[in-house]
């Protein structure tokens, strides 16, 4: 599985998910101001939409900085996107300094409310040792959580696994499921399951396209916390 080796180290390091905008709807440039009163009153959801403002530009020049101190404040009342949001930024040193670990810090926190994104970039640090040591087998977990509500990158990484026997034991059948699961959103897991499709006996590809219909029965997207 040497093509599948080299395959997901390219994917795998720049698979973060990109930072989600505010949970209720599209964030409104008019609105900055009635963000800004309520997240200075302690409103996490308000202080949320508000640090998304200063990360877009959103009704406000960008600053960075800025998003980071009201991400920072929502995520501190719990507010799954915010630490999302906020391990982002750690990730990528954005508005602060790059720390992998506090990355990893608030991935985990957002991760543990069941929020999917994080929970794919979670996977992600422990398949790449970033901010914290590699572990094969905890990275295939998290990628699984995910998953399993839908989220395509982590779907398309829990296919390599199984394609590579990393974290779990070597399934070209539950490589390809998972492949074709994510193929909708993600042309590099169409194309991966095209190269997989080549090697699977007769009774392998009828038996994969049957796991497809099952995980695709089994998967629906459920609504991320808060």
């Amino acid at each position: 599985m040497k093509r599948f080796r080299t395959a997901v180290s390219n994917f795998i390091t720049g698979i973060f998910s990109t930072r989600p905008a505010a949970p209720k709807g599209v964030v409104v440039p008019g609105k900055f101001l009635e963000y800004k009163a309520k997240a200075e009153q302690g409103d996490a959801e308000a202080q949320f939409s508000l640090g998304f403002c200063y990360d877009d530009g959103r009704g406000v020049a960008k600053n960075y900085r800025e998003a980071v101190k009201w991400y920072r404040k929502a995520a501190e009342q719990n507010y799954a996107p915010a630490q999302f949001n906020l391990g982002y930024c750690y990730a990528n040193g954005q508005g602060v300094g790059k720390d992998k670990a506090e990355a990893v810090k608030w991935f985990r926190q957002a991760a543990e409310q069941n929020y999917a994104p994080a929970q794919s970039n979670l996977g992600y640090c422990y398949d790449n040792g970033r901010g914290v040591e590699k572990d094969a087998e905890e990275a295939t977990r998290w990628y699984r959580k995910a998953a399993e509500q839908g989220h395509p990158e982590a779907q398309s990484n829990l296919g390599y696994c199984y394609a590579n026997g990393q974290g779990v034991e070597q399934d070209i059948v539950e490589a390809y499921a998972w492949f074709s699961i994510a193929a909708k959103a993600d042309p590099d897991a169409a194309e991966s399951r095209d190269l997989l499709r080549k090697q699977l006996t007769p009774q392998q590809f009828t038996n994969a396209q049957k796991r497809t219909k099952q995980l695709r029965l089994q998967i629906k997207p459920k609504p991320s916390a808060p």
